[in-house]
């Protein structure tokens, strides 16, 4: 497939290429294609014929740098217009997720807006044999689109959203926080986690636990657990187990360690830690992303019998928390170029097929870091992901989200993060509303952590904390205390 690519009407001879990859029709990232610009156009390739569809990180008006995709597509000699299936694809994402949603009703200004998008596009497909004013007309219904778009994802949510708190619907917990143990002794940083949050999640990093084999440093973990127990939070902990390199013990790397190696020092690590706080953690994360961190490059029949047997050494450990599996990187980008991964939704039915014994999924959300797993996705691919679990019948945890509150210096050249317009203060307070809306609208997701309270200096992410370095509150912070009290009256 090629695609021609026009800005303001006019054909580039330059696009930098930034989250490309293609999918198929069942919406999994194809390995081994080959996606380049060349000679004025975006040249695609893959190892076979069916159709596909390319999704890109595409400069909207109004709206920044947004990963998009086109629908699939089949394969031809002539060039297709990439502004054009760009704007197809999203107003096929509106009809469909209207009808998903049975959400028919007309919402103004979404009927104006929606009708002015369809006769925007037509007029561009009339002006095939045109393309550079197809591409024009093509922008401006891809523009009107995008707006129709979030206008009903977040009009949709609020609906479902407010039903759900009149009936009572959201456990104490709803509204969660990652909590950082080298900071808990600052009584203001204390103060600001009371303030706002009904639960914590207290992070686990096993190459910092057992650094040296069968040796164990709970101190941090110890003080974190038992301060916030006397706070009377719920309590979360995890991911038990990651494996990414840097949660990975040095002397799992010092020879050559067999699976049944490690299955066993990592069921002996999970059992020694959940028995230990039994008693204080409520929700165990047991493992994280694994769909798309997988430094051993285990196989599927290893997956499976990893999951399978840390799960049973949360249970065998006397603990009656609620077990949680995470997913990370929702529409695995990563798939397409990252070996010994599996999509995020073929582990998800691994995982409910497998008789693991498990109570919730986990989901990994990071947005805007200069890696195409992370670009800005808009609101309806967000809440469409999100249905996804829906049909599965278990809860679904947001165990972890965090967006920047300002523009990365090391970024602002452009298309390459995804702006969302510029970050800042209000853009950040007012995504993280629509967000926890959409989310707290799913009547399976019981609860949203925020990824990180305080700014943070280091890291590709800009300002992404709701509080700033001097633990004063930022907008997103009153924002979230101000969804909190409408929900539970204080």
């Amino acid at each position: 497939m090629k695609f021609q690519v026009f800005r303001d009407g006019k054909a580039l001879s330059r696009f930098p290429l930034k989250g490309a990859y293609l999918f198929g029709a069942d919406g999994i990232a194809i390995r081994k294609a080959q996606i380049k610009f060349k000679n004025g156009f975006i040249e695609c390739s893959k190892p076979n014929l069916e159709t596909a569809g390319l999704t890109l990180l595409w400069s909207v008006d109004g709206f920044g740098d947004i990963v998009l995709p086109t629908t699939c597509l089949p394969e031809r000699s002539r060039p297709y217009t990439l502004n054009v299936e760009l704007a197809r694809a999203k107003l096929m994402q509106i009809v469909n997720k209207r009808e998903d949603w049975s959400f028919f009703g007309d919402v103004e200004p979404f009927k104006e807006c929606s009708r002015s998008a369809r006769e925007m596009f037509i007029k561009s497909i009339h002006n095939l044999n045109d393309p550079e004013q197809a591409s024009k007309l093509a922008d401006e219904a891809l523009e009107k689109a995008m707006a129709c778009s979030d206008m009903l994802a977040v009009k949709q949510a609020e609906l479902l959203y407010e039903v759900r708190r009149r009936k009572h619907g959201f456990g104490r917990g709803c509204f969660g926080c990652k909590v950082d143990p080298k900071r808990i002794n600052n009584s203001d940083y204390v103060d600001r986690v009371l303030e706002l949050f009904g639960s914590i999640t207290v992070p686990v990093n096993w190459a910092q636990v057992e650094s040296v084999r069968g040796g164990y440093d709970f101190t941090q973990l110890d003080a974190c657990i038992e301060l916030f127990g006397k706070k009377r939070l719920a309590i979360c902990a995890g991911p038990v187990l990651c494996f990414s390199k840097q949660y990975l013990p040095t002397w799992l790397f010092k020879s050559k360690v067999s699976f049944e190696q490690i299955l066993e020092a990592a069921y002996q690590f999970t059992a020694t830690l959940v028995a230990r706080y039994s008693q204080a953690v409520g929700v165990w994360s047991v493992l994280g992303g694994l769909n798309a961190f997988n430094h051993f490059g285990f196989g599927f029949e290893q997956i499976l019998e990893l999951t399978r047997a840390v799960s049973m050494a949360v249970k065998q450990a006397g603990s009656r928390a609620i077990k949680v599996i995470e997913i990370s990187n929702p529409w695995g980008e990563y798939y397409s170029e990252t070996p010994h991964t599996i999509p995020p939704l073929v582990y998800l039915d691994m995982v409910t097929q497998g008789g693991i014994n498990f109570d919730a999924f986990g989901l990994q959300v990071h947005f805007s870091k200069d890696n195409k797993n992370v670009h800005i996705r808009d609101m309806m691919q967000i809440s469409s992901v999100l249905d996804f679990f829906g049909i599965v019948g278990k809860p679904l945890y947001i165990t972890e989200v965090e967006v920047p509150g300002a523009v990365s210096k090391s970024t602002e050249d452009g298309l390459e993060e995804g702006s969302f317009f510029q970050w800042d203060q209000t853009r950040q307070a007012r995504w993280i509303e629509q967000f926890y809306k959409i989310a707290l609208s799913k009547p399976f997701v019981e609860a949203v952590t925020y990824g990180s309270l305080v700014d943070h200096q280091k890291g590709q992410m800009a300002a992404t904390g709701l509080l700033n370095t001097k633990f004063e509150p930022k907008s997103s912070f009153q924002q979230l205390k101000k969804m909190r009290s409408n929900i539970f009256g204080r």
